[in-house]
């Protein structure tokens, strides 16, 4: 380490009660949705020791592991209520010891941010009858005997932990169970647990105080909570401050990690957790005033992507910790580049959420842009050298291409990029014309800057074809063309319409009352319906979906629906647009359902349809004759990170592949996966 390395804010280490943290970047908790059987085995380890060999002081695991029954998931959390984890937070806690990484674990009762229909099937509780509209639970108001049984239930857990080694636990208080019990929005119990804030605290208290009796004094206990709940009825901040001046003082919680607003709704949970195109640290300076009233070390985290953003918040001495998340998604080495002077390198978080918008549907975390993250046990984040260089040629500059031309040259590979247009991103590109969707060109920035010190080279308005292809006498081809807009659904009409790409591009002008029909449900639709609207015109966004935009899921549905709903916009769901005709007013829309038995009619200037793409697949087809596999891939092989060996027209001068959307309409993150999973063996 450099003098010059020594002496950042960031590298400082931090002392902890009795925990020494080599430094001042931390993953706080959450929830991946990586556990199998509840349990944090093997692949959940995996993610969290591929940090701690990067350098980071401290990792958090377990968004919300559940202390008790009544507590179920709403997503793959940790069950913290079963002995049987203790072994494996044994082993995930030695295996980040083993670097130098301190390890936490987040614990909470849920109340009723969840669902009686998951798991036991008991009923969810919470200290009055108010439903969370995210989780939509009617819950029972908690009895005495509720409220001693999970105070015990937190106990057990944190002796678990304990047992199991972890270096300390942070209790979950935003939203959650104790939280619940702080707003006086969501509390309407008598006392001792309800009415004045000291009452309201009490449970929060009575918690800790159970905590230390079963974990003596030594133990690290944290709690991250709201401090302002940002709405009316709710926790002010005078209250916030209040509240965490009743733990600072208690003597028994070592730090808080601050959180600002609530959750009870995606539009909560969107501006406690901003997404791409939102202000970046938005609570950064509310967190650090925290400082002005208790004597405890603070700890944040909330939309701190950059390297730059953090170190201010650690020199300017906001905050004693700092947070980088979502940021150790996308690049799980952030520290390691720091120490090593390459920040320049780091792989940024482009906050598209993909992440978070996954586990709240039900799936596991993945970054947009690492597809490794979430898979470091079986598409590892390191590239290993080829044991022998090879001529690729790709075709095509997209997210698919870029990938699969990075890859290979980290392999060793001598590579050439033709690309059609003057400039690479693909759909990428499009997708960044929207303001709230800029950050998504970092995507193409940072794959051409890791290209281009590989020496790829690059051939822009060139639009290859096949007698192009073998003039260069490659070894391998890889076709990432992408796709066009696919518009020919009617049936009817289909020479009247425009796309959303032809509004997004710019090649059509919006009219001044627009039928959108949106049979994709992702963001092209709901870009295209900004422009449009913001144009001036009346817009009526239709979808045979039951829901609306069901592929852009809930938190960065958000934004759109912010902007969208103060315009002149309808949405119409269960309706399919059947065919457009011409007509004295203008355009003449008939209107079906898939339900059946009905028939409507729209009077339009102007018809713009979201249905995907359909691949550039003509240069593929033409070279599949020449090519030495006919474009085969071994997809056992290609899952299993092993060579492609298929070699059915030994006459075939080279490998043929396609990926990304030459393939099918798929999104960002399968077309890195297809360029990652594909270079990776070549």
């Amino acid at each position: 380490m450099t003098s010059t390395a020594s002496k950042d804010p960031l590298l400082q280490p931090f002392q902890l009660k009795h925990l020494r943290l080599k430094n001042r970047l931390m993953i706080t908790s959450h929830e991946p949705a990586y556990p199998e059987d509840g349990m944090p085995k093997a692949k959940y380890r995996a993610y969290h020791v591929e940090r701690a060999k990067a350098g980071i002081a401290l990792t958090m695991t377990a968004g919300s592991a559940a202390v008790s029954r009544d507590s179920p998931p709403v997503f793959n959390n940790i069950l913290a209520y079963k002995d049987e984890v203790v072994p494996w937070m044994r082993e995930l806690t030695e295996a980040c010891h083993e670097h130098g990484a301190a390890v936490m674990i987040q614990i909470t009762h849920l109340g009723r941010r969840t669902s009686w229909s998951k798991a036991d099937w008991l009923p969810v509780v919470s200290p009055s009858h108010a439903r969370e509209a995210s989780h939509r639970a009617f819950p029972k108001k908690m009895e005495d005997w509720d409220i001693d049984r999970i105070i015990g239930d937190y106990a057990d857990a944190a002796e678990r932990m304990h047992a199991a080694g972890v270096d300390g636990l942070e209790l979950e208080a935003y939203g959650h169970l104790i939280d619940q019990f702080w707003s006086p929005s969501t509390n309407t119990l008598d006392a001792p647990f309800g009415g004045v804030l000291e009452n309201r605290v009490r449970f929060a208290m009575e918690v800790v105080r159970a905590i230390r009796k079963r974990v003596g004094p030594d133990f690290i206990v944290g709690v991250r909570g709201v401090a302002d709940e940002l709405r009316p009825g709710g926790i002010s901040a005078e209250e916030g401050i209040g509240i965490a001046r009743y733990l600072a003082n208690s003597g028994m919680v070592d730090f808080l990690n601050i959180i600002r607003g609530h959750i009870d709704t995606d539009a909560g949970l969107t501006d406690v957790i901003p997404v791409q195109g939102m202000a970046s640290a938005p609570h950064l300076d509310f967190a650090a005033s925290l400082r002005d009233h208790v004597s405890v070390p603070i700890f944040h985290a909330a939309k701190i992507q950059d390297v730059n953003t953090a170190r201010h918040a650690i020199a300017s001495g906001k905050l004693d910790m700092v947070g980088m998340t979502r940021a150790h998604m996308a690049d799980p080495h952030i520290m390691r580049k720091i120490m090593e002077g390459r920040e320049d390198t780091i792989r940024p978080c482009v906050g598209g959420n993909f992440c978070l918008d996954r586990i709240y549907a039900g799936g596991e975390a993945y970054c947009i842009h690492n597809p490794s993250t979430g898979r470091e046990l079986t598409l590892p984040h390191a590239i290993a050298p080829a044991p022998a260089k090879r001529k690729v040629l790709v075709v095509g500059a997209g997210p698919a291409g870029l990938e699969a031309a990075r890859v290979s040259a980290e392999r060793g590979h001598a590579v050439t990029v033709l690309e059609a247009a003057p400039k690479p991103g693909g759909q990428i590109r499009l997708t960044a014309v929207s303001p709230r969707r800029r950050e998504m060109i970092s995507i193409i920035d940072w794959r051409m800057a890791r290209c281009e010190e590989r020496g790829v080279q690059f051939r822009f308005n060139t639009l290859a074809d096949e007698a192009t292809v073998l003039a260069e006498n490659p070894d391998v081809v890889i076709i990432a063309t992408g796709g066009m807009a696919h518009t020919e659904v009617l049936q009817s009409g289909n020479e009247l319409v425009a796309s959303t790409w032809d509004i997004l591009g710019g090649e059509v002008m919006p009219g001044k009352n627009v039928l959108l029909f949106d049979d994709a449900g992702d963001h092209p639709a709901l870009q295209a319906a900004e422009i449009i609207a913001k144009s001036g015109a009346r817009l009526e966004i239709m979808t045979p979906d039951r829901s609306f935009a069901p592929e852009v899921m809930a938190m960065n549905l958000v934004p759109y629906m912010r902007s969208l709903q103060k315009l002149d916009v309808t949405f119409t769901v269960t309706f399919r647009l059947l065919s457009v005709e011409r007509c004295a007013q203008g355009l003449r829309a008939v209107v079906g359902s898939d339900y059946g038995g009905v028939r409507k009619e729209r009077i339009v200037d102007q018809v713009i349809v979201n249905h995907g793409t359909l691949p550039l697949d003509d240069l593929y087809f033409a070279l599949k004759p020449h090519s030495s596999n006919l474009g085969a891939a071994d997809y056992a092989a290609l899952t299993a990170l092993q060579p492609q060996t298929l070699r059915p027209n030994p006459a075939g001068s080279f490998q043929l592949f396609r990926i990304g959307d030459a393939v099918a309409a798929r999104n960002t993150h399968a077309a890195v996966l297809d360029g990652l999973r594909l270079a990776r063996v070549l």
